[in-house]
């Protein structure tokens, strides 16, 4: 069912210290900043040969990464992205295993502009994983 590791997210509390660092010390290709307000977050992408590093900061108050970033000040990984073929039909095996989708489980447009959908951390050995279609 899961496809290929799409991205692995770091949230922060400021992106371009963050991407600073992806950009200097690493020497990485770092995407413009993204807001996306449906998910509370703003974004940039770090290019890597087979993946990316998702730079997440709190967009507002009442960001749903606020807290997290706070218990986080210096930055932690967030959650990580598989692809799936068919986000509805990955959702719906999901439930039928009891795993738990959150936000009602109707996908919402990702920051790549394709469906996505969240999974209860604690379903998954504490992991947030995000499922993206492909």
């Amino acid at each position: 069912m899961i496809g290929r590791l799409n991205h692995v997210a770091i949230a922060v509390k400021a992106l371009e210290p963050a991407a600073a660092v992806y950009r200097g010390a690493l020497g990485a290709s770092v995407s413009a900043p993204q807001p996306l307000p449906e998910h509370g977050v703003t974004v940039v992408f770090v290019e890597l040969p087979n993946s990316k590093i998702e730079l997440l900061e709190p967009l507002g108050e009442a960001s749903p990464i606020a807290d997290f970033v706070a218990r986080n000040p210096k930055g932690a990984v967030h959650h990580i992205c598989y692809e799936v073929d068919d986000i509805l039909a990955a959702r719906d095996r999901l439930r039928d295993n009891g795993a738990r989708v959150l936000g009602g489980g109707d996908p919402k447009i990702g920051a790549h502009g394709k469906p996505v959908l969240f999974l209860h951390p604690n379903d998954f050995s504490g992991v947030l994983i995000e499922l993206e279609q492909a």
